[in-house]
């Protein structure tokens, strides 16, 4: 699965190359290859997730997690100004054609692993696995948990859709790029020193706090009116996050059967992937109702009350102790 989605990604890259070549090229093309690409993502997001947990010792999953997070949150930092310069220099069917070479190595590592077989206890693909995999979650508080506070974060304290407004407030455009890298930087520092986590025990309360924190600093950006000071109240954001990450995908690799790994996967990446989203509509909503300050403000005081709702009324979440784990 995950070889063949990353030779598609390949091939899609490639015809966004061909149609930047055109005398005029087709807006419609955009849009679906575009479709195409999130569609492959969630086939291939949960295979990826699936897999880490049995080529790692357990000892160290949390470790591999967060060195995960590392190559993520490093594509978020370089790869924007990376593209942009190529863009700048050379036009945008040799950038995409730079995406396509770079496929090569993905293609030749996954090419080089030995396959998985599947897991004891594994089901054919169907329907009735799906909804196996929604009673185990939903039987499983400390796993609805994790999906619940990430949620409530992205949901109420994702204020990205309002950023645009923001930095024209702060000086223009030059302005958004900060906000942007603000909060990659965040993560990337968090994760960078991210070796203490793998000695907390309680990652429910882990989740809990550090999605608080970034509620906290969503809260702290929305109440300034200075720029230096925005941007470190991102950054707090951006490591908070980084940290629930690093306890999630503990929890998840720990404590997730191998034969359903796949299928919880899937959930969590429903909740990841519309959560941006939902959080986009929320903020834009409420800003054009009140103002863009009330919508950052609110949506960080609701984060933190949330991600404390789901602590106090899932004490099976809160009281998650790796160590009690078989």
């Amino acid at each position: 699965m995950v070889l063949a989605t990353e030779a598609a990604f390949a091939l899609i890259s490639g015809l966004l190359a061909v149609n930047a070549l055109l005398p005029r090229p087709a807006l419609w093309a955009l849009f679906l290859l575009g479709a195409l690409q999130g569609g492959l993502y969630a086939l291939q997001r949960p295979s990826l997730d699936a897999m880490l947990p049995r080529l790692v010792p357990r000892e160290e999953l949390t470790a591999a997690g967060a060195l995960r997070m590392v190559g993520g949150t490093a594509g978020s930092l370089l790869g924007p100004p990376a593209a942009g310069l190529l863009i700048a220099v050379s036009g945008v069917a040799l950038t995409y054609g730079v995406d396509v070479a770079s496929f090569a190595i993905s293609l030749v590592a996954l090419g080089m692993m030995r396959a998985l077989p599947p897991p004891a206890g594994a089901q054919r693909p169907s329907l009735r696995g799906v909804l196996d995999g929604l009673g185990y979650a939903w039987s499983r508080k400390d796993l609805l948990g994790t999906y619940l506070t990430d949620m409530v974060a992205m949901f109420f304290g994702m204020p990205s859709a309002l950023f645009p407004v923001i930095a024209a407030g702060f000086g223009g455009p030059a302005v958004l790029g900060l906000l942007w890298s603000a909060v990659a930087a965040g993560g990337a520092l968090a994760l960078v020193t991210s070796g203490w986590t793998s000695r907390v025990r309680r990652q429910g309360w882990g989740v809990i706090l550090a999605a608080t924190t970034w509620g906290v600093g969503i809260t702290l950006f929305g109440l300034t009116a200075s720029l230096p000071v925005a941007l470190c109240a991102l950054a707090l954001a951006g490591a908070s996050d980084s940290v629930s990450g690093i306890f999630r995908l503990a929890i998840w690799n720990r404590s997730v059967p191998d034969a359903l790994r796949g299928r919880l996967a899937s959930i969590e990446m429903i909740s990841y992937s519309s959560g941006p989203l939902l959080g986009d509509f929320e903020s834009g909503t409420v800003a054009s109702l009140w103002s863009v300050r009330v919508s950052v403000v609110s949506g960080g005081l609701l984060c933190v009350a949330g991600c404390l709702l789901c602590g106090l009324l899932l004490p099976a979440f809160r009281r998650y102790d790796d160590q009690s784990l078989p």
